[in-house]
């Protein structure tokens, strides 16, 4: 079995529950609060909780939130494979989640930007493990030393893209040098249609795979539609698992997680497809980013579903 090893930045959400958002200037009342790991945390959690071998390669800072983050981690046996940042703590994202499920960010930076190559290189990746890389990366002091680290990585390791909304403002010949190195494209449907202008997701899907290289694999996430694969120059469209959404912060990573959690462990890209599908559909039921379901719990939901 391959690892799944993330680079991008674990962070520690401070989630706020809301009637609606404050105007500008305004204040809103929130009706809970709670404190959680989050960011990279949710993809690493997803994996591990599918049966992945996975690593952090991303910084965790020093001080109540790098502690929250690394014993979320360590509660799922992923191992953290960089040193502690000394003198500074992760930071937060301040997400308030409205009734509708819709969430919205404000987020600090604090030593989760603090990575080199050498840091990165702490997780030793080889042929067959996948990385993941995280467009909010490839902004920021973060950006050089990640495209330093991967620039050298071994052949065969599988490099694997979560755009995020930051992915479309960036420069085009930036673009262009990560997409070349993708091996897995993996996004919702906002952010495919952002890089291809193609509004359709099942035409976006396509649209991004001719931007990889040969042989690279393109998933659209559609919300509680499901999601479209394109594999071997087919788009293959699986259905999702619509449900009564209390809190989708974190849905995405969950889907990516179970995604690549399973290709590590050698299931093929539809099954892995309609895995990650089902355990999007059981995360937005729960409150908080990093619960995603275990595989039994996949697998249970997924039987009653196809007796």
């Amino acid at each position: 079995m391959t690892r799944v090893i993330h680079t991008a930045q674990a962070l520690v959400d401070v989630v706020v529950e809301v009637d609606a958002l404050p105007r500008r200037g305004g204040n809103a009342v929130a009706r809970s609060y709670e404190r959680y790991a989050g960011g990279a945390v949710n993809i690493l959690v997803a994996a591990a909780r599918s049966g992945a071998d996975a690593v952090l390669a991303g910084a965790v800072g020093e001080g109540p939130n790098g502690d929250l983050v690394r014993s979320a981690l360590a509660a799922e046996g992923v191992v953290v494979s960089s040193p502690v940042v000394d003198g500074l703590d992760t930071g937060i994202c301040v997400v308030m989640v409205e009734p509708s499920a819709e969430r919205t960010f404000v987020t600090t930076q604090g030593a989760e930007r603090r990575i080199s190559a050498a840091s990165l290189a702490t997780s030793r990746p080889v042929a067959g493990d996948l990385v993941c890389v995280s467009g909010f990366s490839l902004v920021g002091r973060t950006r050089d030393p990640l495209l330093e680290w991967l620039d050298d990585l071994v052949d065969g390791v599988l490099v694997v893209l979560d755009p995020g909304a930051a992915f479309g403002d960036l420069a085009p010949s930036l673009q262009q040098h990560v997409l070349e190195r993708t091996a897995v494209w993996t996004s919702n449907a906002e952010e495919a249609g952002q890089l291809t202008g193609c509004a359709d997701p099942a035409d976006s899907v396509a649209a991004v795979a001719e931007r990889l290289a040969e042989g690279a694999v393109a998933v659209v996430r559609d919300g509680a539609r499901g999601c479209h694969l394109r594999l071997d120059g087919r788009t293959e469209s699986l259905p999702g698992y619509p449900q009564e959404a209390v809190d989708t912060n974190g849905a995405g990573d969950t889907h990516t997680g179970v995604l690549v959690a399973e290709v590590s462990r050698g299931t093929d890209w539809v099954t892995a497809a309609r895995r990650a599908n089902a355990a999007g559909a059981i995360k937005v039921t729960r409150r908080g980013p990093a619960t995603a379901p275990t595989a039994p719990e996949i697998d249970a939901f997924l039987a009653a579903r196809h007796p």
